[in-house]
């Protein structure tokens, strides 16, 4: 089946691709303008991609929403991960400020989670999530990842104490909230 994929982030593109397969995922279209981002949760945000990038191109769609969970600060940035240090902030800039407002001696837990939502023309929908708890480390390593990935070491043990950013995409995909939330729709949308 090809399924639109309501980002614009081409990292979203590469690494939903292999995990959604063996859908054919396609980038939204240019001329499609999705919501704001203003659900309260991730999957609101991402159901609401979705339904809009179906409505538009007539196909079926899927929706993302995805951020980092910092326990020493109650959850955030949270649904704000994207524009935690700003609006037009870059990867770089989101993860300088999460680094500078966790303490480097306190409580380093953190967790991914991605809500994923697809939508089909006909209406019927279907969302999963999927989570990957770790702790926030400062000595930034990797290049493999994007966003706050040189800093996520995740509590899986095929990790083995390196970051997202050092793990080749396939192990990325095994442990990763992205490829959880991607198993999960897969398994409740199978058509």
């Amino acid at each position: 089946m090809r399924l639109v994929l309501a980002s614009r982030n081409p990292h979203k593109v590469r690494e939903l691709g292999p995990l959604l397969a063996p859908n054919e995922l396609v980038p939204l279209p240019d001329h499609v303008t999705l919501p704001p981002e203003n659900g309260r949760t991730f999957a609101e945000n991402a159901l609401g991609k979705a339904r809009a990038a179906s409505a538009a191109t007539g196909q079926t769609a899927v929706g993302d929403d995805s951020g980092i969970e910092a326990a020493a600060l109650g959850g955030a940035p949270g649904i704000r991960s994207a524009r935690y240090a700003g609006e037009q902030a870059t990867d770089e800039e989101n993860l300088a400020k999460l680094l500078a407002e966790v303490p480097e001696d306190g409580d380093n837990r953190v967790a991914y989670v991605c809500a994923l939502a697809m939508a089909h023309p006909g209406g019927k929908e279907f969302v999963a999530e999927g989570r990957c708890e770790g702790r926030l480390v400062q000595d930034t390593r990797g290049h493999n990842g994007f966003g706050y990935d040189p800093a996520f070491v995740p509590d899986d043990d095929v990790a083995g104490g390196r970051t997202m950013a050092e793990l080749a995409p396939e192990e990325k995909d095994m442990i990763s909230h992205r490829g959880r939330a991607a198993r999960a729709l897969m398994e409740r949308s199978p058509e």
